[in-house]
């Protein structure tokens, strides 16, 4: 199968075989790839430990991007993340620690370290700040959170062969969009939910994110971008959740799919990546951009 069009139909595969999605992805990536599975798996481990490192280059002090509009702030959210007493963060450790990771590899990226685009390299920070936080803080075991990149990997393709990833394309609900409907699944996955709730989950985040344009400061994946990654990942535990209080999405989720690559076809292109509208075009998106490029 390899390329994935239906979140239904791998649900549907997974649920007739009583496996999760990222049984059935593994072995059909094998077989088509006709490569053994632990190849496959060591893999996604090597992903995995990218992710791990982007977020200790991250949340490094001194880290600092070229044009100046990046770094710092993935230290500074790690530090509020283990404030002991009174300062507690509002949305408690799992959430804060989340964020903390979105940024820090956000900033990692926008200040050209190396990090896993997943699925780009504008929505980086979103499925590895869910997956590394679930091992962290909720004791999610390696091998599982490898197999739960697969299923994240399934769901990204779907939505990049039915609307797409891009946000030249399809403005930022394309990107964070997309990787908030990864990791909402993934985080499913990992909490021990079953096939139809990953893609309640799927359908949920995206539709939390419907819309969202793209209008990076300078032309640079920098400003919006690193902190639209932390919102993302919030919205995806928020949709991960609520999939496994047994809450479903009334649109089915490749529905949601399409409905997201109609609106990113009607977003004006000054809305999709340009730098032309939206926060670029404001009074000190403009100053930025002149102070960068002269």
């Amino acid at each position: 199968m390899l390329e994935y069009h239906s979140i239904a139909q791998l649900v549907n595969a997974a649920e007739e075989q009583g496996l999760r999605i990222s049984d059935i992805v593994l072995q059909d990536q094998a077989e088509a790839m006709e490569r053994p599975a632990e190849d496959l798996l060591q893999t996604m481990r090597n992903s995995l430990s990218v992710m791990r490192k982007s977020v200790e280059t991250g949340i490094r002090e001194d880290l600092r991007s070229a044009a100046g509009l990046s770094g710092g702030n993935g230290f500074l959210m790690n530090r509020y993340a283990n404030t002991d007493g009174a300062g507690l963060p509002l949305v408690g450790a799992f959430c804060a620690k989340a964020l903390t990771k979105a940024i820090a590899v956000a900033e990692c990226n926008a200040c050209m370290g190396k990090i896993v685009a997943a699925p780009t390299a504008g929505s980086c920070g979103i499925l590895p700040a869910a997956i590394l936080t679930m091992m962290e803080e909720r004791g999610a075991p390696e091998d599982r959170a490898v197999m739960a990149l697969f299923t994240a990997g399934a769901l990204g393709m779907v939505v990049a062969n039915e609307a797409g990833i891009a946000g030249a394309q399809g403005g930022c609900q394309a990107e964070c969009g997309s990787a908030a409907a990864m990791a909402a699944g993934a985080l499913v996955e990992l909490a021990g939910g079953g096939p139809s709730q990953v893609a309640e989950a799927c359908a949920m985040a995206i539709k939390n994110q419907l819309g969202l344009v793209c209008d990076p400061v300078a032309g640079l994946v920098e400003v919006p971008c690193v902190k639209r990654n932390a919102g993302a990942v919030m919205c995806a535990i928020a949709a991960a959740d609520m999939a496994l209080a047994g809450i479903k999405s009334v649109i089915p989720v490749d529905e949601v799919i399409t409905a997201m690559r109609e609106i990113g076809e009607a977003l004006p292109q000054s809305l999709r990546e340009t730098a032309q509208g939206g926060l670029a075009a404001t009074p000190t998106g403009q100053a930025l951009k002149q102070r960068i490029f002269g």
